[in-house]
């Protein structure tokens, strides 16, 4: 088998990155190519189309991502990972200059076009797939919570919630871009899944 023309990962990165900012449609191959400073066709030869090179970018993506989750709800009280957690999910969204947004809310707005050209059903997947990770994540943070006396709910329904107010936070980040009402929303619902009692 012929070497790479080029390192894989690099080209994922900075494909990730236009397209995170710019969005599937408005990212082309000609612009990763340039960029990565490889050719377009070498592109094409290793990945087959734009958009299979973006879902190899957002597996890429989502790995890197999930490890900073573990991270955030990895250690301390259940109200610090918790807010840890916020934390890390409002820096992803207000990352960039202009801040990038979400790029896995941007990815389902996309897929959710009328016009056609939305994304495929295997994008779908990916996005489905990292967000129910999240949701495992933030359950067992908080399954341990009750296993410490530090949360008397349940943990499915909770980590439900927690992860829907991140995408909530998510659209509010692209209307408004106040990230002050971000971080008030974030402590707020921390404060409401672990009620008066264990603050």
């Amino acid at each position: 088998m012929r070497p790479r023309e080029f390192d894989h990962d690099d080209v994922l990165r900075i494909a990730f990155d236009q397209f995170w900012r710019k969005g599937v449609r408005g990212t082309s191959l000609a612009d990763i190519a340039r960029d990565a400073g490889v050719q377009r066709g070498s592109l094409y030869n290793a990945f087959g189309s734009k958009q299979a090179l973006f879902l190899c970018a957002y597996e890429r993506y989502a790995s890197e991502y999930l490890s900073s989750v573990r991270k955030a709800l990895g250690s301390g009280t259940l109200r610090e990972r918790l807010t840890v957690f916020f934390d890390l999910t409002i820096r992803s969204f207000r990352s960039g200059s202009p801040p990038r947004g979400c790029p896995t809310t941007r990815g389902l707005m996309e897929l959710a076009s009328v016009d056609g050209e939305g994304l495929d059903e295997n994008a779908r997947q990916a996005f489905a797939d990292l967000v129910a990770r999240i949701i495992g994540l933030v359950q067992d943070a908080l399954t341990e919570g009750v296993e410490r006396g530090e949360f008397n709910g349940v943990p499915a329904i909770a980590a439900l919630h927690i992860v829907s107010v991140t995408r909530g936070l998510a659209v509010l980040e692209r209307a408004f871009g106040d990230e002050t009402q971000l971080r008030r929303i974030a402590r707020h619902t921390v404060d409401l899944v672990l009620d008066k009692e264990n603050r």
